[in-house]
């Protein structure tokens, strides 16, 4: 499995019309917690609760099946001030899936995820999909949300110690964060965010949501 958990420049300006991360302002200490493919009945409200505490805001890419199988726990996210986005309703490949059927995919979730964000699942988007997602999304003028730091708290191979050291190492005001609020992601999930929310609170940090407009 290869993946960046640092985005490089080149890779960002081959998708530019994406947001991969924030300005840096001089004097400014904002970072941008995401969450991919939830709500999950466990990791979700682990996550909600933990933010809670450190006063954070963040930004939910829901798979839309998973809002359909846990309305309570999708509703409890808008309900507590959190950003959410379309992530398509069975976390479809877009390299690997026909326009058509991707597109519908979208648009299906669209009814259960009320957002102008969209996160293409496994970061895997093409530019016709990117430039059509205005149908398949309400008619909202979407925006495409990509990352500059990864957890990789999906990736078997390695540890949660690993997981945190990829965040704190990495990130730096303006980041996009991404973790995995998912079975598979739990437990590396479970290690790092507190320390996550830890470290970078104690150095003055404030975790907002991705801006919608």
């Amino acid at each position: 499995m290869f993946y960046f958990t640092k985005t490089p420049f080149w890779l960002k300006r081959l998708y530019p019309t994406c947001l991969w991360n924030y300005p840096r302002v001089a004097g400014e200490k904002k970072i941008y917690l995401s969450f991919d493919d939830g709500p999950h009945p466990v990791a979700t409200p682990f996550v909600l609760d933990l933010l809670k505490k450190y006063r954070a805001k963040a930004t939910f890419f829901c798979i839309g099946k998973n809002v359909a199988a846990y309305p309570d726990i999708y509703r409890r996210i808008l309900d507590e001030g959190h950003a959410v986005g379309n992530h398509t309703q069975n976390h479809l490949n877009g390299w690997r899936t026909p326009n058509d059927i991707y597109m519908k995919d979208i648009a299906e979730a669209a009814n259960y995820i009320d957002s102008n964000l969209f996160r293409p699942p496994y970061g895997k988007i093409t530019l016709f999909q990117a430039k059509n997602l205005r149908a398949s999304m309400k008619g909202k003028k979407a925006k495409v949300i990509m990352w500059d730091v990864v957890s990789a708290d999906f990736d078997e191979t390695i540890t949660p110690i690993q997981s945190l050291q990829f965040v704190v190492l990495r990130a730096s005001s303006g980041s996009i964060i991404v973790f995995h609020d998912s079975e598979k992601a739990f437990e590396k999930l479970n290690y790092a965010l507190p320390r996550v929310l830890q470290y970078f609170t104690e150095k003055g940090f404030k975790f907002l949501s991705i801006e919608t407009n």
